[in-house]
């Protein structure tokens, strides 16, 4: 089976014995029909267990797969009359990110996405999707563009995160994705995100600020790569399939906390199986969710926008034995944020604030000089 991982090993050894068992029957004149029909229905039966029980390693590496779709092969497939625009009119062109004007179903949109090679060459050249600032830049020029003319934004998400080097250091990447964030919750167009494949840290978040944002079903979205966090975590990469588990990254997860709003249905086997199928899906899924959006103001868009991502995350006062006032406040907390409670060793009691502000004036009063002292350092 081209492109198998290694967990698809025993579905591919079942799948290479049938096709020789074909063969043998074709060649030799054999009749192995019964044979062939035991082991095709037991490849159906492996196939369905194999994909309906994936973990967050497994989904890693079908996320990761060089056969997986990428941000232009979905374009071509879900839109019509693209027009690719280049350059940031600052620096350069940067190939890791794509971007320009299409129709949606007729409706004029503004498409953009990380793009990954599709050979050596090809990946070299646009830094295996990893966007240098200027990168960001035209992202972002495009979406003044689109707010300049009402376009709604499409994003696709699919990046290991903003490119490491020095080059990219010097040219000012961390500002460039802080900007991104800044500017992309003040558009007042519709904003719909897609991570297609991997969504890893500010490179991904550069792109990832919109009304909406969905995940195909295998695609993951971290604050750092599993590999990036076993690193740190561990001091070795190689143990980037246990931190995949540990960091909850997959769709799943994600939807559960609320950072995402729908997860988009994949191909048996992943998005790389199907290519048309997996468009079809996403296709219906960016109209429905932009047709809900087109009726909105653009106040109304960009207070949407704001009150998605300020309801992410959820955290409570622990029980305060201070007075009514303390009672109602956190009350209102507890509606605004939900119910769950801080763990145990967290106190924010009147006692523990005063042992705080002792402390703090313990420390600023042995700290601070003499007037003997500082006369003598003066002089």
């Amino acid at each position: 089976m081209a492109g198998e991982l290694p967990f698809e090993k025993p579905l591919g050894d079942l799948r290479r014995k049938i096709e020789e068992l074909k063969g043998l029957s074709q060649g030799k004149g054999i009749d192995f029909s019964d044979e062939i029909a035991r082991l095709e229905a037991r490849c159906l039966q492996l196939e369905e267990e194999l994909y309906s029980e994936l973990g967050a390693a497994e989904k890693m590496h079908l996320a990761r797969h060089h056969q997986r779709p990428t941000s232009l092969d979905f374009i071509g497939a879900i839109f019509t009359d693209f027009l690719e625009l280049h350059g940031d009119r600052l620096f350069a062109d940067d190939l890791a990110i794509v971007g320009g004007l299409a129709k949606l179903n007729g409706v004029p949109v503004t498409v953009i996405g990380h793009q990954r090679g599709k050979d050596t060459k090809d990946n070299i050249a646009r830094f295996f999707g990893s966007p240098h600032p200027e990168g960001f830049r035209k992202a972002l020029r495009l979406m003044h563009q689109a707010h300049k003319f009402r376009r709604p934004i499409i994003t696709f998400i699919d990046t290991k995160g903003a490119y490491p080097g020095n080059t990219a250091e010097e040219r000012g990447q961390s500002e460039a994705i802080a900007r991104n964030l800044r500017e992309m919750a003040l558009l007042g167009v519709p904003v719909l995100c897609v991570v297609i494949g991997e969504g890893g840290s500010g490179g991904a978040l550069a792109l990832g600020v919109g009304n909406r944002v969905l995940m195909l079903e295998n695609a993951i979205y971290s604050v750092i790569s599993p590999n990036g966090a076993a690193s740190i975590l561990w001091k070795d990469a190689s143990k980037a399939d246990q931190a995949a588990e540990a960091m909850k990254i997959t769709a799943k997860d994600l939807l559960g906390f609320g950072i995402i709003e729908e997860i988009i249905p994949e191909p048996q086997g992943g998005a790389h199986r199907d290519y048309a199928g997996q468009a079809d899906y996403i296709k219906e899924a960016l109209w429905r969710h932009l047709q809900e959006l087109g009726s909105m103001t653009s106040e109304e868009l960009i207070e949407d926008r704001y009150m998605k991502f300020r309801k992410i995350g959820r955290f409570t006062f622990a029980p305060d034995a201070g007075g009514s006032q303390d009672s109602e406040r956190q009350s209102a907390e507890e509606a605004t944020y939900g119910e769950e409670a801080l763990p145990a060793d967290v106190n924010t009691s009147a006692s523990s604030k005063d042992l705080i502000t002792e402390t703090v004036t313990e420390t600023v009063t042995e700290a601070t000089p003499s007037p003997a002292a500082e006369s003598a350092r003066v002089h």
